[in-house]
């Protein structure tokens, strides 16, 4: 695929070094453009760019900023209609233990109304960037999963066929308006990895028998 990430944070790096190690061609762009060259230098297939040429002809948008950063920055890339974007954001506080949104609304939610051209999905928001940058197998070879959730059937299965491509099994989660529970789950990660002190090589799965 071709895939613009904004974002040049610990995910937006991962994401560089995952999409690039399953030969995807990569635009990155963030509010600095040399750090999105610093990301972008060691992989073949990233490329960095200012935000008002990042979009290129990318057919799939990953908006790896901060959620408060996440609307302005896509806005910045021009007419998104009819791209899917894959929102990984979560709406935290300052601190991280707890959520700013939910219940009534949701991040993804947000952000689709910001972006009413762009087909908007949630997925890989209950993964720690280390998890990510590390790729989907963990301990006694177990896989890690990708919750998908949106209103467009395109977008559900471009962002499935993304994550499968990195390794990753995938859940279907439903339509959009089910990321009020994947941000919370995600939200309840965090806690366990920061504030029970379990660390960052975690991640939630959806086991079935």
């Amino acid at each position: 695929m071709k895939i613009t990430v904004i974002g040049t944070g610990n995910m937006g790096s991962a994401f560089a070094k995952q999409l690039d190690a399953a030969g995807h061609t990569v635009r990155i762009t963030g509010r600095d453009l040399e750090k999105a060259k610093s990301v972008a230098a060691p992989f073949t297939n990233v490329s960095a760019y200012n935000a008002a040429e990042a979009l290129g002809d990318s057919e799939v948008v990953i908006v790896a900023t901060a959620f408060p950063d996440a609307a302005a920055a896509l806005q910045s890339l021009g007419d998104l209609t009819g791209k899917v974007v894959i929102d990984i954001t979560n709406p935290l506080s300052a601190d991280y233990m707890s959520l700013t949104i939910g219940h009534v609304t949701s991040a993804a939610e947000e952000i689709a109304k910001a972006v009413p051209g762009a087909q908007v999905v949630k997925a890989f928001n209950t993964l720690f960037a280390q998890v990510l940058a590390d790729g989907p197998l963990f301990a006694d070879n177990q896989r890690g999963s990708v919750f998908v959730a949106s209103d467009s059937e395109r977008a559900k299965q471009t962002a499935v066929s993304l994550a499968r491509s990195l390794g990753w099994n995938t859940v279907d989660a439903g339509g959009l308006v089910n990321a009020r529970y994947l941000e919370p789950l995600a939200g309840f990660n965090i806690y366990l990895g920061y504030g029970a002190g379990l660390g960052t090589s975690l991640a939630p799965v959806w086991l079935n028998k």
